[in-house]
């Protein structure tokens, strides 16, 4: 696992994200792939660990229903260990129940206090509307200390009104797990940039490390500070540890 590293005023906590690579619908070897990065982000001090879209199963749409994950769920419960045992907060991709006949893309964040929280896409993409069922909430935030962070998956951060509802709503940090290819990045790199800038946030981007559900990624997870720069940047594909502490 290689390691980026930056530091900015910009955050009180110490973030990163995690670009890793998914087995296709083998959530238990996801699992292991998932410590493996909490014990490397451990060690660099991070508190807030951020995974890519639909982590824990790979990018698989047509098979999301079999695949439904909740917070307390046996096969997740090594990651609800290294929470409490890290004291670090992890968010990771994974389908979830909707309350209706479709699962939802969500993001779920496990804490090391035994709490959780789900966030659900609220937007989705392409075909996706064909095996998920969008959430009913747009801004999603949370806390840890001074830092609030507001979540998004891949196409969320597509659209301005949702960067915009996040910051309205508090956030200083805006951190998506997404699956990009490299002409989607080079559409979207500069959206992130301008919601850092134009709302004074931070934005993490966790991408996957490797292909996923057919389609091939860029890589290049990144935080952007909240000038709009990109402060540091995985180089390419595979697997990356990407961390951004506060200055002392």
């Amino acid at each position: 696992m290689d390691i980026a590293q930056a530091a900015t005023k910009d955050v009180a906590i110490t973030i990163a994200a995690a670009q890793s690579t998914s087995v296709p619908l083998d959530v238990a070897a996801n699992v292991q792939t998932h410590l493996r990065f909490v014990e490397a982000a451990a060690d660099h001090g991070v508190q807030w660990l951020v995974f890519p879209e639909l982590s824990l199963t790979g990018y698989e749409l047509a098979a999301m229903p079999g695949l439904v994950l909740h917070a307390d769920h046996a096969l997740l419960a090594p990651l609800r260990e290294a929470t409490r045992r890290t004291g670090m907060a992890i968010t990771v991709g994974a389908p979830v129940d909707s309350g209706s006949a479709l699962p939802s893309i969500g993001a779920i964040t496990l804490r090391p206090d035994g709490g959780h929280s789900v966030y659900r896409k609220f937007h989705l993409h392409g075909n996706e509307v064909a095996f998920a069922a969008p959430g009913a909430q747009a801004a999603h935030l949370q806390t840890l200390g001074p830092t609030h962070i507001a979540s998004a998956i891949c196409a969320d951060t597509n659209h301005p009104s949702h960067a915009a509802a996040a910051a309205q709503a508090g956030a200083n940090v805006y951190a998506a797990g997404i699956l990009t290819s490299e002409n989607g990045y080079a559409a979207e790199a500069p959206l992130w940039a301008s919601y850092a800038c134009d709302h004074r946030m931070v934005v993490l981007i966790a991408n996957h490390g490797a292909p996923s559900g057919g389609y091939v990624s860029a890589g290049k997870s990144g935080i952007w500070d909240a000038s709009g720069n990109c402060i540091t940047l995985a180089d390419g594909t595979g697997d990356w540890l990407v961390v951004l502490t506060q200055n002392a």
